[in-house]
């Protein structure tokens, strides 16, 4: 019913907007037309265009977005209007307009300065927030690879194995595992992988050097008709840097034996050219009392060409490997006993390896002043190998229980999109269209899950065989803005086709090529989208958002035809403000509702995330954002969320490791003379471990530290402390049912891994 209702709001608003266009463009131009600006804003050093600066007219609220080439027009223009000039990073401008710059070229240079929320306007974006959290980014540069997603407001990570896998995310009321409702991506590059062989749109970033981010783009919610499989929760796109200003070798020596280099450093640096290299080196013991071993290395190669016209092209190529051993989830009991540590094992022989190679390129084209083609293209090669115990001795009281998890998979695909801007007489009425088509295409071979002993002795083989997976796309939508208000409906079309080759089946294991037992599924899915925004001046905005969205089922599931849903839908609403009543203070605050065809829920014994029933959420989002000097700014978020499952009773509804009550926060110091810091905070409360609450997992408050110091041109000196206070907390946590090697009954309980405790490291950089 609700999508019914959504396809006729859709329909009725895309009528409007014709039918207002329509009206616009019989107006007879003579007696109606309007004056205007236009010009190039560049920066006052380079002299080079810049993109994204924000023309505002403060009288009519009419705005514009300076181009690749740095062109901006703004319509409908009057003697005595306000017209301001802002972007991050630069200092903001404001002019009146005379009677002699109407019709005229205006080209304007800005100066850089340092960040500030005065630099934000608050136009009618879909996504506003996204360029508050870039403020946030800008004041405290991520550090590790796994601080990169808590940047996003609400979301909380947890490490399974101290950097070596992804991380287990929460995001809305969701325990994600490692990205089933949240979709990644790098520069356009997608990062979950279906199918795989550890869980459903397994998301791992650690191939992302932390020095190279440029910003972070977010949505909540599946309400973005570009975004895809697994965008349910929300999405998250991040932006690394298409050129470095400066060369950057930097080295952290710190607590158990941990090592990280860093270097960037420039390769080409012409006028339309720029290429640089990249490189990352961890190694570490871990905080584990059977020593880690972990070792990972980052390579990134980046070509960039920009005329600064109408065309930029970008060129990535990339390599990640990783190796480490593991320590695993531990269970309460052998804590209390005193037969291990917390920071002991039962099984020390966990661990793994994996690595991915990438080379993807985004070009740009602008096609005139109001049409501009996006392309992307990509080539990904994925090796993963990891090797868990989670039930220790229940399966197997000889051997042990342990499990490998292990895949390679070759990724391909491109998207392509055009973008129509259509110029109106009156500024304030305004229609972009954009559209695009795309394909992404997995090969994954021997997908495997198998028994295993010390890593080296293959037991059983569980699940062996090759997975095909091809999703095909198009999508379309219309920002119409009328006014103060701004309408943007849209409607996305995947199509999926899924293949299994089973190898344990007799015929098939003995000759692949006969696929015996080669199943194949297809299915389609519609997603109609609607966001709306009311901005009747720069220090307010309201919105409401709705649609829907999904996250596709493992094609081993699928093809198995076990009855679940191939494409889960999920329908979302969000109601919300943000406003500005200071010049340097930005609140936000949200009510939203998600509802899921089918969630998926972690199984501790049989180590896989596996399809459940339906379930609800709803929640409300608190953020605040204030800068308090030039040199000194603090921001929070406060996440509450009402998690259940639909199909059960009550009191056995409740949806395990969903986070109800959420918050981040960080205050941190820049530019104050030689010196800047950071103090952040997360904190996640106690939470339901099962479906009847019998078993929590409990919450935690951790705070980091970071602090900088300027000693020398190009030189700084750093201190890095995780867990300030020494706080004792369990980073992952789950409910499973275990037997230790001596124990007769198995017993159900929180087995967890243990958060980090205080933990300092040195860092000494310079630039040049």
């Amino acid at each position: 019913m609700f999508k019914n209702i959504l396809y006729v709001v859709l329909f009725l608003v895309i009528s409007t907007t014709y039918a207002t266009e329509t009206e616009t463009i019989i107006i007879d131009p003579i007696t109606t037309a309007p004056h205007e600006i236009n010009g190039v804003v560049k920066d006052s050093q380079t002299d080079l265009p810049i993109e994204g600066i924000v023309v505002y007219n403060k009288t009519s609220g009419a705005y514009a977005s300076s181009n690749i080439s740095g062109y901006y027009k703004l319509n409908d223009i009057s003697v005595g209007d306000i017209i301001t000039f802002s972007g991050l990073g630069y200092a903001s401008q404001e002019i009146t307009i005379t009677e002699t710059q109407l019709d005229t070229i205006l080209d304007i240079r800005m100066d850089e300065e340092a960040v500030s929320l005065e630099q934000v306007v608050l136009v009618s974006e879909i996504n506003s927030l996204t360029s508050l959290v870039d403020i946030d980014v800008q004041n405290n540069p991520v550090k590790s690879a796994q601080e990169i997603l808590r940047r996003v407001p609400g979301l909380i990570i947890g490490q399974h194995a101290g950097g070596g896998k992804a991380e287990q995310l929460f995001l809305r009321g969701f325990d994600i595992d490692h990205g089933t409702d949240v979709a990644i991506d790098v520069d356009g590059l997608p990062v979950n992988l279906p199918s795989h062989a550890h869980g459903q749109g397994y998301a791992d970033l650690h191939f992302v050097i932390p020095e190279t981010i440029d910003n972070i783009d977010f949505g909540k919610g599946p309400y973005y008709a570009d975004k895809g499989n697994f965008n349910t929760a929300g999405y998250v796109s991040l932006k690394t840097k298409k050129a470095i200003d400066e060369n950057l070798i930097s080295l952290e020596v710190g607590q158990f034996n941990t090592v990280r280099a860093v270097s960037l450093i420039k390769l080409l640096d012409g006028e339309y050219s720029n290429a640089y290299f990249g490189s990352e080196l961890v190694l570490t013991d871990g905080v584990f009392d059977s020593p880690q071993d972990f070792n990972r290395i980052n390579l990134l190669g980046r070509y960039n060409f920009n005329n600064f016209e109408d065309e930029e092209l970008t060129i990535s190529i990339s390599h990640f490997q990783s190796k480490w051993n593991a320590s695993g989830q531990i269970p309460q009991r052998a804590v209390d006993q005193g037969l291990i540590s917390r920071f002991g094992a039962i099984d020390d022989t966990e661990g793994g390896l994996t690595s991915r190679s990438n080379i993807w390129l985004n070009h740009r084209k602008q096609l005139s002043e109001h049409q501009e083609l996006k392309t992307k293209a990509f080539l990904s090669r994925y090796d993963f190998e990891l090797y868990s115990n989670f039930t220790f001795f229940l399966e197997d009281p000889e051997n042990g229980d342990q499990i490998r998890q292990q895949e390679g998979r070759t990724i391909f695909g491109a998207e392509t999109v055009y973008e129509h801007t259509f110029d109106q007489k009156n500024e304030r009425n305004r229609l972009r269209f954009n559209a695009g088509l795309g394909f992404r295409y997995d090969d994954n071979n021997d997908v495997e899950l198998s028994r295993t002993r010390d890593r080296r002795v293959l037991l059983e083989r569980l699940a062996f065989g090759d997975v095909d997976e091809v999703n095909a796309y198009g999508f379309a939508s219309a920002t119409y803005k009328v006014g103060n208000w701004t309408f943007n409906p849209g409607l996305r079309i995947d199509y999926f086709e899924f293949d299994y080759v089973d190898f344990l089946n007799p015929f098939g294991f003995l000759n692949p090529d006969l696929n015996i037992d080669s199943i194949s599924e297809d299915d389609i899915i519609f997603s109609p989208k609607f966001n709306t925004v009311f901005t009747p001046n720069s220090q307010l905005q309201l919105f409401a958002k709705a649609g829907f969205g999904f996250h596709s089922n493992d094609s081993r599931v699928v093809t198995a035809r076990t009855g679940e849903e191939t494409l889960p839908s999920a329908f979302g609403v969000d109601i919300g403000t943000i406003v500005k009543p200071l010049n340097g203070l930005v609140l936000n605050a949200t009510l939203w509702g998600l509802s899921l065809e089918q969630e998926f829920v972690y199984v501790g014994d049989a180590a896989v995330v596996e399809p459940s029933g339906r379930s609800r959420r709803l929640g409300v989002e608190l953020g605040a954002r204030y800068q308090i000097n030039k040199w000194l700014y603090a921001n929070a978020d406060v996440n509450y969320t009402y998690a259940r499952s639909i199909d059960e009773i009550d009191g056995q509804d409740f949806i395990p490791l969903a986070p109800d009550l959420t918050s981040s926060g960080s205050i941190a110091v820049q530019n104050l003379g030689k010196f800047s810091g950071n103090l952040s905070y997360r904190y996640i409360k106690d939470r339901p471990a099962n479906e009847d609450n019998s078993i929590v997992a409990e919450g935690y408050f951790v705070t980091d530290l970071s602090a900088n110091y300027a000693f020398a041109k190009g030189w700084n000196i750093g201190l890095i402390v995780e867990n300030l206070f020494d706080t004792e907390w369990n980073e992952t946590q789950f409910a499973t049912e275990t037997r230790l090697f001596d124990e007769v009954n198995p017993v159900e309980e929180i087995t967890f891994t243990p958060g980090t405790p205080f933990s300092a490291r040195v860092k000494l950089s310079v630039t040049f």
